[in-house]
């Protein structure tokens, strides 16, 4: 075999010198973790390679049910405005007569019927890539209905006495804030931008109408105060958290989910006040029309924050990745109108 003589050391460096030079900076800066000797740290952007790519789609996403919903790309939750708190009345109070009026269909129809209400509006509602008014009020309404049904179930089927409910439904409130606080660092609504934050966020809020639906029938039946009563006692007892965190420095994330848990009994000691027999303190408008009255003012109400888009959360310029997955660590401090959520 005949071999080419080397060249030497000048045609290297006349002809492949530019080359090996790049080739070395480039083995000596993957050694470094991808980092060139004139690029600084805050200047990287993440690798454009499949497995990055994977894992930052990955991150944030719930095992099973990411493989089935896309991930988000922006909040998944509506600003905290005075259409917020409307929708949330109303949705208590339309669930709560709903639940009741579906229970005259027995368990298995009626309970069954609120299963698949709910079915569909977690579907819907994870289907979404961000906040959309419709999905989201779809998926409250039908959490109203079945955490009521639920909370009912335990009383009038299995027999626990609505003081047991009320602990119970504490209990695994409390159990989802702390592991939600534990996974995630925090609590506030500003930072559902993805899919594990929204589960815990859901789940929190399927405790708090169970929890509401039991503790305004704890005041209304055992406590004997009445459905209007209660209702007059948590329409107080609604405004202390705002008081405390604007006159007394309550944590704004603590001020905001004491509301939201006091809107459930809320509205559902009204609705109850509004459609339950005179026998038992109410006016006797009944619960199917309660139930329509209600659901007409949640779609009266959505339709107007879904076509005026009031209640879309702002994205915040230092949470933006240019439509990359947000780090968990890099959500910073966003001030809502209403309670000032963290």
């Amino acid at each position: 075999m005949t071999c080419a003589p080397k060249p030497g050391r000048a045609q290297v460096n006349a002809h492949g010198g530019g080359h090996r030079s790049r080739a070395l900076d480039w083995i000596a800066s993957s050694r470094r973790g991808g980092r060139s000797p004139a690029t600084p740290w805050h200047s990287q952007r993440p690798s454009a390679s499949p497995s990055h790519r994977d894992r930052v789609t990955a991150s944030g996403q719930v095992p099973l049910v990411g493989g089935i919903f896309p991930a988000p790309v922006a909040a998944k939750v509506p600003e905290v405005i005075f259409p917020f708190w409307v929708l949330k009345l109303l949705t208590t109070a339309g669930g709560e007569a709903t639940s009741d009026y579906l229970k005259t269909w027995g368990n298995i129809k009626g309970g069954g019927t609120e299963v698949v209400l709910f079915l569909i509006g977690l579907a819907w509602q994870f289907g979404t890539r961000r906040y959309r008014a419709s999905a989201y009020w779809s998926l409250a309404f039908a959490i109203a209905i079945f955490g009521t049904g639920v909370s009912d179930f335990l009383h009038l089927d299995v027999g626990i006495p609505y003081a047991g409910t009320t602990l119970l439904w504490a209990v695994v409130l409390a159990t989802i804030f702390f592991i939600w606080q534990r996974s995630e660092g925090t609590l506030s609504i500003h930072s559902i931008t993805t899919q594990r934050r929204e589960a815990f966020y859901w789940a929190t809020v399927f405790a708090t109408f169970a929890l509401g639906t039991a503790l305004g029938d704890f005041t209304a039946t055992t406590l004997n105060l009445g459905y209007l009563a209660s209702g007059i006692l948590f329409g107080v007892v609604i405004l202390l958290p705002p008081l405390a965190w604007k006159g007394f420095g309550l944590n704004s994330i603590a001020a905001f989910w004491m509301s939201y848990v006091v809107t459930r009994p809320l509205g559902a000691s009204f609705a109850d006040y509004i459609s339950k027999p005179h026998s038992i303190s109410g006016i006797n408008f009944g619960d199917g029309p309660t139930a329509i009255v209600f659901a007409g003012g949640v779609l009266v109400v959505v339709a107007y924050v879904a076509f005026s888009r009031r209640d879309i959360q702002q994205p915040h310029p230092e949470t933006e990745t240019r439509g990359r997955q947000t780090p968990e660590h890099a959500f910073v401090r966003v001030r809502g109108p209403e309670f000032d959520v963290e």
